[in-house]
């Protein structure tokens, strides 16, 4: 290995300029595809398509709809829509919609539509028509005909709200938009959404209120925007801080600049590779810039330690490079596999998030374990400030703090800090235990409670009696099956159970319109409200449904139940879903089958089901990758052990936090633990990768670790505390999920430093026991 080193010092720095300019060169075209690159938002990213609920909602997405809905609630503020300017803005905002592309015109559904239509029993039998006539004209006489038909064709809370103060728009959207016959550009959708209807729709009478993937997507990509200022505060922050660090402004520049551009590799990599950056993964980039500042000042570190012992620059360059491109490479190679096992998820959005972050760590390797040395080769030696490593005084602070941590390889304070660590372990695993898969708040939980979108949702639920929140239990028979009584009344008895579900709103199915249709047929009378039992009359009941309402298909061969939830919360969903999969079981015949599921209940159902699935798995590999890299690296199982156990004590802690702070694991937040793993493998590589040459020699621990932090510790204290400072500025943030992140990252980089300079060496003190003693 040390051949190797050699040999690659020698080609890098033997070509220094070569190698500069190959990196100004790439670095100018990889700059030039990074502003290309553009936020990307689709739902069927957001989708395990290989679910078997998400292969039942593809097979019938054309027939009955999917789940990538949209929701606009026209209100009037006097809270009567019987006037004639609401009832001219209602249609205004029907006709807009239908013509915006992507929309799936057929499907748009308000009192406006054709298929809104009412039906009545008079002495001669039957009689409807459309809600809106065809004459209609909004006068007194009018609106009072259409208030009259409103309540003949029982849409009241779901079309009409339940107090008469909204009317309901609504529409499904397309994958591919048919204009560009290419994927739907949601972010620009939402933007339409505003600018075509909200903006120039909206008086002072008339509020509209939007809700649905789409829209939330929008909202989240427009907070997302302030990332940028959050990125710029946290370089501003980390300059001034890597400046009090090294005292030196050309030393502070490089692990700033190198890392900069780490990120805009990243982003060039991306644009070239054909991916867009999700409004989810937004954050990576700052946490790839974080990751490389870590590595960055270690090298610094390095080069300031060695240029003050009187060497020159390039010297203290090549040194630094041989010194640190294993464990940097190790730790950054670890971070990459780890974050490349997050393919195995089959969400799209986390296999793109896990290219995003490997990609992003692994430019590192090149901007601040190769690129960063060379430049510093140039800099003149004399005008290049001594870091502090804590030897210009007794008195420095470094100093005190070093010998306050040399203290945990003391076998009376380790066994201190390994008992606390083993009490905070089997806390955060029992709190841990609690962690709920899926969103625990009503809303959009990624936008605070009291943004635009949720106050929307929040208000559409309270005003209906339906909700954005649907499920659709599929129900697949055979040609005809809604002509037979038996069938029938197997689907108006689950949907019965279905509905005194707790968090179920309501339900409808072709058996509930096909009783109230019977009714009629009856005079009106309520006792009819039932299934005929005889074929001829049950043909006569269910002929008048029209294939449009989405409660059957052309056979009448399939029939969903549309069912209504409160809210999408994690335990409404396992509670109803698992409610459902008993009710199918024993409903379910060789020919009848009640299968799970379609709309977006169904779509958070699957996800939250196929998150379940991949915790456990993708815990292994990433764990997995840095033990064998570890393996690998110090070729010793007591020094895995010492990097590992406390990456776990750490995650684990983490997940405990999120069930604290009330953060359910999600596609958004799954990936966390991956990036608190390869957060935290570098301090610890780095820490003990300087202890393990001097522990093959025989030096006592106490010692080894007191040189390891003289060499490295203040580095791996700095960055920690530097990066935990920076992000906990995003609790200021518009986005619910950049708050969150912050919390948590700031925790991860805290307890991770933590973690490698006290209780890695508390560890050492039970694997290294067989070391000569030596006098310190």
């Amino acid at each position: 290995m040390q051949a190797v080193l050699n040999k690659l010092e020698y080609i890098v720095f033997r070509h220094r300029m070569a190698v500069v300019l190959f990196f100004t060169v790439l670095t100018c075209l990889l700059g030039y595809k990074a502003t290309q690159i553009q936020l990307d938002a689709s739902f069927n990213k957001n989708i395990p398509l290989q679910h078997e609920y998400m292969q039942l909602y593809l097979k019938h997405e054309k027939q009955f709809g999917g789940a990538n809905s949209i929701l606009l609630s026209v209100c009037d503020k006097d809270g009567d829509i019987f006037n004639p300017d609401f009832f001219a803005q209602l249609k205004a905002v029907h006709d807009q919609l239908y013509f915006i592309p992507g929309v799936n015109r057929p499907l748009v559904n308000s009192i406006f539509s054709p298929s809104a239509r009412f039906v009545e029993v008079v002495e001669d039998g039957f009689a409807g028509g459309p809600i809106i006539p065809a004459n209609f004209a909004a006068t007194e006489q009018g609106l009072a005909v259409v208030k009259q038909n409103i309540e003949k064709a029982n849409v009241v809370g779901r079309m009409i709200a339940s107090d008469y103060s909204c009317a309901m728009v609504s529409a499904q959207l397309m994958e591919i938009d048919p204009q560009t016959q290419e994927k739907l550009d949601t972010l620009a959708f939402a933007k339409k959404l505003e600018s075509q209807i909200r903006e120039p729709l909206s008086t002072e009478q008339v509020s509209i209120h939007i809700i649905g993937f789409a829209k939330m997507a929008g909202d989240i990509a427009d907070g997302a925007k302030g990332v940028v200022l959050f990125f710029a505060v946290a370089i501003a922050f980390t300059f001034i801080m890597v400046w009090l660090f090294c005292k030196s402004f050309k030393l502070t520049l490089l692990p700033i600049a190198c890392s900069i551009i780490a990120v805009v590799w990243q982003m060039g990599l991306l644009s070239s590779l054909g991916f867009g950056l999700d409004p989810m993964s937004i954050l990576v980039p700052f946490l790839v810039f974080a990751i490389g500042v870590s590595h960055g000042v270690q090298m610094i570190n390095s080069i300031g330690k060695k240029v003050a012992e009187g060497v020159s620059s390039k010297v203290a360059a090549q040194a630094s490079f041989k010194a640190l491109l294993i464990p940097g490479g190790i730790a950054l190679l670890s971070d990459t596999i780890g974050f490349l096992t997050l393919l195995a998820i089959d969400i799209g959005i986390i296999r793109e998030l896990a290219i995003t972050a490997s990609l992003g760590v692994a430019v590192i390797i090149f901007t601040n374990l190769v690129l960063l040395p060379i430049l510093a080769s140039y800099f003149n030696s004399s005008k290049i400030k001594r870091v502090d490593d804590g030897k210009t005084t007794s008195h420095s602070l470094f100093t005190q703090v070093r010998e306050v941590l040399v203290c945990a390889t003391d076998r009376k304070w380790a066994r201190v800090i390994l008992a606390v660590s083993a009490l905070l372990f089997a806390f955060g695993y029992w709190q841990a235990q609690s962690m709920r898969i899926g969103d625990l708040h009503a809303g959009a939980p990624s936008l605070h409670q009291d943004a635009r979108y949720n106050q929307d949702t929040f208000l559409i639920s309270d005003r209906y009696a339906i909700s954005s929140d649907i499920l659709k239990v599929i129900v697949e028979a055979y040609p005809a099956a809604c002509t037979e009584h038996e069938t029938m009344a197997r689907i108006s008895r689950f949907q019965w159970r279905v509905e005194n579900l707790s968090g179920v709103q309501s339900a409808v199915s072709l058996s509930s319109v096909a009783q109230a249709v019977n009714a009629g047929y009856n005079e009106g009378n309520q006792k009819w409200q039932t299934l005929p039992r005889n074929s001829a009359s049950l043909v006569q009941a269910t002929s008048r449904v029209e294939t449009s309402t989405g409660l059957l298909n052309g056979d009448c061969s399939v029939m969903p139940v549309i069912i209504f939830m409160e809210d999408h919360k994690a335990e409404t969903i396992d509670y109803v879903v698992s409610s459902i999969k008993q009710f199918a079981q024993e409903e379910n015949t060789d020919t009848v089958q009640f299968k799970l599921a379609s709309g977006p209940i169904g779509v958070m159902a699957a996800t939250n089901e196929s998150v379940s699935a991949a915790q456990l798995p993708m815990m292994i590999y990433v764990y997995g990758a840095v033990i064998i890299l570890c393996l690998v690296s110090f070729r010793s199982v007591k020094a895995t052990i010492a990097v590992v156990l406390p990456l776990y004590i750490v995650s684990t802690l983490a997940q405990a936090l999120m069930v604290k702070l009330e953060i359910g694991l999600t596609v958004s937040t799954l990936p966390v633990i991956a990036l608190g793993v390869g957060i935290g493998v570098d301090y610890g590589i780095y820490i003990l990768s300087s202890m393990m040459g001097q522990l093959k020699q025989g030096i006592p621990l106490p010692i080894a670790y007191r040189n390891a932090l003289a060499e490295r510790g203040s580095a791996v204290l700095f960055t920690g505390i530097t990066l935990a400072i920076g992000v906990s500025t995003w609790i200021f943030s518009a986005l619910k999920f950049q708050v969150d992140m912050g919390i948590l990252l700031t925790f991860m980089f805290l307890v991770n430093m933590l973690g490698a300079v006290l209780l890695l060496p508390a560890i050492g003190t039970l694997l290294w026991t067989d070391q000569k003693k030596k006098r310190e």
